[in-house]
């Protein structure tokens, strides 16, 4: 079940993924003249601040529309799966917020970003770590089993410890300068049932249409008393995983 993107829905709904990303963008601290690989760009809002510190930037991302809109804000970008990048050693860093924790094959995503950087090369990410929408997702199945829709939420996502994380980079020939995990709650704007129905658009398409606004009815229902304030604004469990390593 592929997770949908629709580049206007997700920059009203999902803004405050780039908003959040300036802590992982200080960890790359781009340099004029490098070159950078922005993985899993999305819209470009992130490549577009990496682009004015002077650096060469490319953009890639598995969603041909999210390109389309990179493209159009005059960014580099070209449609790449993460498994399976094209690149040689060209790459002084390789950065990616918020999109590693949905490439199902880490491994082969990994491969390809030591591949693509150049001997001594920096791979700086930010990705949903281990409690990441806990209790989002908690809610979700329960509610998906209720309806005889059990299963759907599996594998969606990939949120690991960073003693595992490191343990994978090192594997992939990566020496990890610095990893941590730190919990984030996450001011919602639009609400929980906006945000299932951008964030899970994949998971909702899987089940059958009539059932999909009562599954998100009764997602929002089970976790308002725990993600949503007395005015009745929301906030997420997200939890990151940051990490930098030399290739």
């Amino acid at each position: 079940m592929p997770q949908i993107w629709n580049p206007t829905v997700y920059a009203e709904v999902g803004a405050f993924v780039p908003a959040l990303g300036a802590g992982v963008l200080e960890w790359l601290a781009p340099q004029p003249g490098e070159r950078i690989l922005d993985l899993g760009c999305g819209d470009g809002q992130l490549t577009l601040k990496i682009a004015a510190s002077g650096a060469q930037v490319t953009g890639a991302d598995a969603s041909p529309s999210m390109v389309a809109s990179a493209k159009s804000k005059g960014i580099d970008a070209q449609v790449h799966n993460a498994e399976s990048l094209p690149f040689h050693a060209e790459f002084d860093a390789v950065f990616s917020n918020a999109a590693l924790h949905w490439v199902r094959d880490q491994d082969a995503m990994l491969a390809g970003v030591h591949r693509a950087l150049k001997p001594g090369g920096r791979f700086v990410a930010e990705m949903g770590g281990q409690g990441n929408i806990a209790a989002i997702r908690v809610a979700l199945i329960a509610v998906l089993e209720k309806h005889g829709c059990a299963g759907r939420e599996d594998g969606v996502n990939y949120y690991p410890t960073p003693q595992s994380y490191a343990a994978r980079l090192a594997t992939h020939g990566f020496h990890v300068q610095e990893i941590q995990l730190i919990p984030r709650p996450t001011p919602l704007p639009s609400g929980m049932a906006d945000w299932l129905t951008t964030f899970r658009s994949g998971v909702l398409e899987s089940i059958p249409e009539p059932l999909r606004s009562t599954v998100v009815e009764e997602t929002v229902a089970l976790l308002k008393p725990a993600l949503c304030d007395e005015q009745d604004s929301w906030v997420g469990d997200y939890v990151r995983l940051r990490f930098i390593a030399i290739a």
